[in-house]
């Protein structure tokens, strides 16, 4: 498993430029980009993966390089591969054979990088949506100070590097919720309280984010302790 900190958790990261967004942007740009979802419904319903968070443990797996340059749905396929080679569907052999009948070239960037021993995700998700009741109470409540796991984690997580070891305002508490730590390694959906946090937004990124702005995010009980007084 890889470490949070990897090319996919830019969030606050120098050195990318501002985001642009595209003026009325389609929702495919070529039909490659259609295809390939196309491909990610058809994996889904054959089971090639269980549940979202193994698909995007998947895809922030890719070549760091390719996940740059290929685009959304680029990382998509990288993902997919990742996931048809470690099911044994396909081989990688198998597949760069066939990019290369179709035209490509063998020193084109490779994103897929599937793993020798990857995680067994040997359950379906016990219903939709992904909120689960639990037998016990939130441990934090509204209008509560929490600071932060500050520690990075191995593999999946929905806790972004720049939101660790910060001061948030709890909002809101969401019940229990499919905990994505755990379900994108086949270790259970482990339900955790969900919250609705409120960040200064000089907290999170320094003097140099917009004055007198607010993030909220929505983060896991287990990312969260109590402050001590």
């Amino acid at each position: 498993m890889l470490a949070l900190d990897g090319i996919h958790d830019l969030g606050g990261k120098p050195g990318y430029g501002r985001v642009i967004r595209e003026t009325h942007e389609p929702t495919f740009h070529g039909r490659w980009e259609a295809e390939v979802f196309a491909i990610m419904r058809a994996c889904g319903a054959a089971r090639v993966y269980r549940n979202t968070d193994q698909f995007r443990h998947a895809i922030e797996r890719v070549d760091p390089r390719a996940y740059l340059s290929q685009g959304y749905y680029g990382r998509w396929l990288g993902g997919l591969e990742n996931l048809l080679v470690e099911r044994g569907i396909l081989a990688q052999s198998t597949i760069d054979e066939r990019a290369l009948e179709l035209g490509g070239d063998a020193r084109d960037l490779v994103a897929a990088r599937p793993s020798p021993q990857p995680d067994p995700v040997d359950y379906d998700p016990v219903g939709f949506p992904m909120r689960r009741e639990l037998n016990r109470p939130p441990v934090f409540a509204p209008g509560e100070k929490v600071m932060t796991r500050q520690q990075s984690v191995p593999g999946h997580t929905r806790l972004p590097a720049y939101a660790r070891g910060k001061l948030g305002l709890v909002l809101a508490c969401h019940d229990g919720w499919v905990f994505p730590d755990s379900n994108a390694h086949g270790k259970g959906e482990d339900p955790q309280y969900l919250y609705t946090l409120a960040f200064a937004a000089e907290d999170l990124w320094g003097e140099n984010a917009e004055p007198g702005v607010e993030i909220h995010l929505d983060l896991f009980e287990p990312y969260l302790h109590r402050v001590q007084c």
